[in-house]
Protein backbone atom coordinates (compact mmCIF):
# COMPACT_ATOMS: atom_id res chain seq x y z
CA UNK A 1 0.00 0.00 0.00
CA UNK A 2 3.21 2.22 0.92
CA UNK A 3 4.37 2.12 -2.35
CA UNK A 4 0.97 2.83 -4.17
CA UNK A 5 0.74 6.11 -1.97
CA UNK A 6 4.52 6.89 -2.74
CA UNK A 7 3.86 6.37 -6.99
CA UNK A 8 0.66 8.71 -6.52
CA UNK A 9 2.55 11.47 -4.77
CA UNK A 10 5.19 11.38 -7.22
CA UNK A 11 2.94 11.55 -10.30
CA UNK A 12 1.03 14.26 -8.62
CA UNK A 13 4.42 15.85 -8.28
CA UNK A 14 5.37 16.15 -11.39
CA UNK A 15 2.06 16.90 -12.69
CA UNK A 16 0.76 19.94 -10.11
CA UNK A 17 3.60 20.33 -7.90
CA UNK A 18 3.43 20.36 -3.86
CA UNK A 19 -0.20 20.74 -4.27
CA UNK A 20 -0.66 17.86 -6.81
CA UNK A 21 2.17 15.81 -4.37
CA UNK A 22 -0.78 15.66 -1.49
CA UNK A 23 -3.67 15.07 -3.99
CA UNK A 24 -1.74 12.07 -5.49
CA UNK A 25 -0.52 10.89 -2.32
CA UNK A 26 -4.55 10.67 -0.85
CA UNK A 27 -5.93 9.17 -4.32
CA UNK A 28 -2.70 6.40 -3.70
CA UNK A 29 -4.07 5.88 -0.24
CA UNK A 30 -7.69 5.53 -1.42
CA UNK A 31 -6.69 3.21 -4.09
CA UNK A 32 -4.59 1.03 -1.94
CA UNK A 33 -7.58 1.22 0.78
CA UNK A 34 -9.54 -0.20 -2.06
CA UNK A 35 -7.32 -2.82 -3.34
CA UNK A 36 -6.81 -4.06 0.37
CA UNK A 37 -10.23 -4.77 0.80
CA UNK A 38 -11.10 -6.31 -2.35
CA UNK A 39 -7.95 -8.68 -1.88
CA UNK A 40 -9.34 -9.33 1.58
CA UNK A 41 -13.07 -10.05 0.19
CA UNK A 42 -11.50 -12.19 -2.32
CA UNK A 43 -9.74 -14.37 0.17
CA UNK A 44 -12.94 -14.13 2.42
CA UNK A 45 -15.23 -15.58 -0.51
CA UNK A 46 -12.72 -18.42 -0.97
CA UNK A 47 -12.77 -19.78 2.64
CA UNK A 48 -16.31 -19.59 2.53
CA UNK A 49 -16.82 -21.57 -0.88
CA UNK A 50 -14.64 -23.71 0.90
CA UNK A 51 -16.01 -24.17 4.00
CA UNK A 52 -19.37 -24.74 1.72
CA UNK A 53 -18.01 -27.77 0.07
CA UNK A 54 -16.60 -29.58 3.30
CA UNK A 55 -19.68 -29.00 5.14
CA UNK A 56 -21.87 -30.25 1.92
CA UNK A 57 -20.09 -33.55 1.78
CA UNK A 58 -20.05 -33.47 5.92
CA UNK A 59 -23.45 -33.67 6.56
CA UNK A 60 -23.66 -35.94 2.88
CA UNK A 61 -22.38 -38.68 5.11
CA UNK A 62 -24.52 -38.61 7.66
CA UNK A 63 -27.45 -38.11 5.78
CA UNK A 64 -26.13 -42.02 3.93
CA UNK A 65 -25.34 -42.78 6.39
CA UNK A 66 -28.34 -42.42 8.21
CA UNK A 67 -30.13 -46.04 7.51
CA UNK A 68 -27.38 -47.76 8.82
CA UNK A 69 -25.03 -48.01 5.72
CA UNK A 70 -23.71 -46.50 2.67
CA UNK A 71 -24.95 -48.10 -0.50
CA UNK A 72 -22.41 -48.83 -3.30
CA UNK A 73 -25.16 -46.68 -5.51
CA UNK A 74 -24.79 -43.89 -2.79
CA UNK A 75 -20.79 -44.13 -3.09
CA UNK A 76 -21.18 -43.99 -7.17
CA UNK A 77 -23.21 -41.26 -6.91
CA UNK A 78 -20.65 -39.43 -4.78
CA UNK A 79 -17.71 -40.22 -7.18
CA UNK A 80 -20.22 -38.79 -10.26
CA UNK A 81 -20.88 -35.78 -8.14
CA UNK A 82 -16.99 -35.23 -7.95
CA UNK A 83 -16.93 -35.24 -11.86
CA UNK A 84 -19.61 -33.02 -12.28
CA UNK A 85 -18.10 -30.66 -9.65
CA UNK A 86 -14.69 -31.00 -11.70
CA UNK A 87 -12.64 -30.82 -8.54
CA UNK A 88 -9.05 -31.61 -9.02
CA UNK A 89 -7.72 -34.34 -6.93
CA UNK A 90 -6.72 -32.54 -4.17
CA UNK A 91 -10.34 -31.39 -3.63
CA UNK A 92 -11.54 -34.97 -4.34
CA UNK A 93 -9.19 -36.55 -1.30
CA UNK A 94 -10.80 -33.52 0.98
CA UNK A 95 -14.37 -34.31 -0.30
CA UNK A 96 -14.37 -37.77 0.58
CA UNK A 97 -12.26 -37.21 4.07
CA UNK A 98 -15.59 -35.05 5.04
CA UNK A 99 -17.74 -37.80 3.84
CA UNK A 100 -16.12 -39.84 6.09
CA UNK A 101 -15.98 -37.51 9.01
CA UNK A 102 -20.08 -37.00 8.48
CA UNK A 103 -20.31 -40.93 8.65
CA UNK A 104 -18.27 -41.07 12.44
CA UNK A 105 -20.35 -41.89 15.54
CA UNK A 106 -19.03 -38.94 17.12
CA UNK A 107 -20.11 -36.41 14.26
CA UNK A 108 -21.63 -33.53 15.48
CA UNK A 109 -24.66 -32.60 13.16
CA UNK A 110 -26.12 -29.77 14.66
CA UNK A 111 -23.05 -27.84 15.29
CA UNK A 112 -22.63 -28.80 11.63
CA UNK A 113 -25.73 -27.24 10.37
CA UNK A 114 -25.23 -24.31 12.28
CA UNK A 115 -21.70 -23.69 10.51
CA UNK A 116 -23.77 -23.82 7.03
CA UNK A 117 -26.66 -21.60 8.62
CA UNK A 118 -24.09 -19.03 9.13
CA UNK A 119 -22.59 -19.30 5.81
CA UNK A 120 -25.80 -19.05 4.14
CA UNK A 121 -28.28 -16.78 6.20
CA UNK A 122 -30.34 -14.48 4.46
CA UNK A 123 -29.98 -16.70 1.42
CA UNK A 124 -32.71 -19.36 0.77
CA UNK A 125 -31.61 -20.02 -2.66
CA UNK A 126 -27.86 -20.92 -1.10
CA UNK A 127 -29.45 -23.19 0.91
CA UNK A 128 -31.51 -24.86 -1.20
CA UNK A 129 -28.60 -25.50 -3.30
CA UNK A 130 -26.97 -27.41 -0.62
CA UNK A 131 -30.07 -29.75 0.06
CA UNK A 132 -30.37 -30.43 -3.56
CA UNK A 133 -26.92 -32.03 -3.14
CA UNK A 134 -28.29 -33.98 -0.49
CA UNK A 135 -31.21 -35.23 -1.99
CA UNK A 136 -29.03 -36.12 -4.74
CA UNK A 137 -27.12 -38.62 -2.68
CA UNK A 138 -29.95 -39.98 -0.78
CA UNK A 139 -31.94 -40.74 -3.72
CA UNK A 140 -29.12 -42.51 -5.12
CA UNK A 141 -30.51 -46.54 -4.99
CA UNK A 142 -33.76 -45.56 -5.79
CA UNK A 143 -35.25 -45.77 -2.13
CA UNK A 144 -36.22 -43.31 -0.18
CA UNK A 145 -35.55 -44.95 3.70
CA UNK A 146 -37.50 -43.46 6.87
CA UNK A 147 -34.58 -42.66 8.03
CA UNK A 148 -32.91 -40.73 5.38
CA UNK A 149 -36.32 -38.71 4.86
CA UNK A 150 -36.09 -37.83 9.17
CA UNK A 151 -32.47 -36.98 8.79
CA UNK A 152 -32.82 -34.51 5.42
CA UNK A 153 -36.41 -32.63 7.19
CA UNK A 154 -33.90 -32.15 10.41
CA UNK A 155 -31.40 -30.72 8.30
CA UNK A 156 -33.59 -28.21 6.71
CA UNK A 157 -35.26 -27.13 10.17
CA UNK A 158 -31.02 -27.06 11.11
CA UNK A 159 -30.51 -24.96 8.25
CA UNK A 160 -33.86 -22.48 9.87
CA UNK A 161 -35.77 -23.55 6.48
CA UNK A 162 -39.13 -21.74 6.70
CA UNK A 163 -42.57 -24.46 6.47
CA UNK A 164 -42.92 -23.50 2.75
CA UNK A 165 -39.15 -24.25 1.93
CA UNK A 166 -39.51 -27.55 3.39
CA UNK A 167 -43.07 -28.13 1.42
CA UNK A 168 -40.42 -27.39 -1.66
CA UNK A 169 -37.84 -30.12 -0.32
CA UNK A 170 -40.84 -32.53 0.32
CA UNK A 171 -41.59 -31.97 -3.20
CA UNK A 172 -38.22 -32.22 -3.83
CA UNK A 173 -38.21 -35.50 -1.94
CA UNK A 174 -41.40 -37.24 -4.23
CA UNK A 175 -39.72 -36.55 -7.03
CA UNK A 176 -36.44 -37.64 -6.39
CA UNK A 177 -38.19 -40.95 -4.67
CA UNK A 178 -40.14 -41.50 -8.36
CA UNK A 179 -36.65 -41.34 -10.46
CA UNK A 180 -37.59 -37.66 -11.70
CA UNK A 181 -40.78 -38.60 -13.86
CA UNK A 182 -42.52 -36.35 -15.41
CA UNK A 183 -45.90 -37.48 -15.89
CA UNK A 184 -48.38 -35.10 -15.88
CA UNK A 185 -50.40 -36.04 -12.69
CA UNK A 186 -52.75 -34.15 -9.92
CA UNK A 187 -49.91 -34.75 -7.37
CA UNK A 188 -46.94 -33.44 -9.43
CA UNK A 189 -49.01 -30.04 -9.88
CA UNK A 190 -49.78 -29.83 -6.55
CA UNK A 191 -45.56 -30.48 -6.24
CA UNK A 192 -44.65 -27.77 -8.88
CA UNK A 193 -46.99 -24.58 -6.72
CA UNK A 194 -44.82 -26.27 -4.03
CA UNK A 195 -41.73 -26.05 -6.13
CA UNK A 196 -43.01 -22.02 -6.84
CA UNK A 197 -43.92 -21.47 -2.56
CA UNK A 198 -47.40 -20.65 -4.08
CA UNK A 199 -50.60 -22.08 -3.36
CA UNK A 200 -52.74 -23.68 -6.39
CA UNK A 201 -55.67 -21.23 -5.51
CA UNK A 202 -52.69 -18.09 -6.48
CA UNK A 203 -53.43 -16.19 -9.84
CA UNK A 204 -51.58 -16.05 -12.59
CA UNK A 205 -49.76 -12.86 -11.93
CA UNK A 206 -48.94 -13.80 -8.57
CA UNK A 207 -47.66 -17.44 -9.72
CA UNK A 208 -45.19 -15.03 -12.42
CA UNK A 209 -44.14 -12.71 -9.21
CA UNK A 210 -42.80 -16.10 -7.42
CA UNK A 211 -41.58 -17.77 -10.40
CA UNK A 212 -39.69 -14.20 -11.63
CA UNK A 213 -38.11 -13.93 -7.60
CA UNK A 214 -37.11 -17.79 -7.57
CA UNK A 215 -34.86 -17.40 -10.81
CA UNK A 216 -33.54 -14.21 -9.51
CA UNK A 217 -32.51 -15.40 -6.30
CA UNK A 218 -31.34 -18.82 -8.00
CA UNK A 219 -29.03 -16.83 -10.92
CA UNK A 220 -25.80 -19.08 -10.59
CA UNK A 221 -23.75 -15.69 -10.39
CA UNK A 222 -26.07 -14.29 -7.70
CA UNK A 223 -25.17 -17.79 -6.19
CA UNK A 224 -21.73 -17.61 -6.48
CA UNK A 225 -21.20 -13.56 -5.40
CA UNK A 226 -22.82 -14.87 -2.31
CA UNK A 227 -20.59 -17.83 -1.63
CA UNK A 228 -21.75 -20.64 -3.43
CA UNK A 229 -18.63 -22.50 -4.93
CA UNK A 230 -18.10 -22.23 -9.10
CA UNK A 231 -17.88 -26.25 -9.46
CA UNK A 232 -21.31 -25.99 -7.97
CA UNK A 233 -22.78 -23.90 -10.91
CA UNK A 234 -24.47 -26.35 -12.55
CA UNK A 235 -26.27 -27.51 -9.81
CA UNK A 236 -27.65 -24.15 -9.46
CA UNK A 237 -28.20 -23.95 -13.44
CA UNK A 238 -30.30 -27.39 -12.33
CA UNK A 239 -32.02 -25.73 -10.03
CA UNK A 240 -33.23 -23.17 -12.26
CA UNK A 241 -34.17 -25.67 -14.52
CA UNK A 242 -36.65 -27.63 -11.72
CA UNK A 243 -38.14 -24.00 -11.35
CA UNK A 244 -38.43 -23.47 -14.79
CA UNK A 245 -40.23 -27.19 -15.63
CA UNK A 246 -42.79 -26.19 -12.74
CA UNK A 247 -43.56 -22.93 -13.81
CA UNK A 248 -44.36 -24.31 -17.30
CA UNK A 249 -46.32 -27.20 -15.59
CA UNK A 250 -48.54 -24.76 -14.19
CA UNK A 251 -48.79 -22.66 -16.92
CA UNK A 252 -50.12 -26.11 -18.96
CA UNK A 253 -52.58 -27.22 -16.65
CA UNK A 254 -54.18 -23.76 -16.78
CA UNK A 255 -54.32 -23.90 -20.79
CA UNK A 256 -51.17 -20.91 -21.13
CA UNK A 257 -49.17 -21.39 -24.01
Amino acid sequence: MLTIIVIGAVLGLMIGGPLGMLIGGGLGWWLGGRLRGGLMMGRGLAEMQRQFLDATFAVMGAMCQADGQVSGDERQVLEQLFVRLRLPESGKANARAAFERGRASDFDLDAELARISRLTRGQPALRQVFLQVQLSAIAADGVLHPAEHDMIMRVARGLGCSEAEIAQIEAMLRGAAQGGGTAESQSSLEDAYKVLGVSSEASDSEIKRAYRKLMSQNHPDKLAARGLPESMREVAEARTVEIGNAYQRIRGARGQA
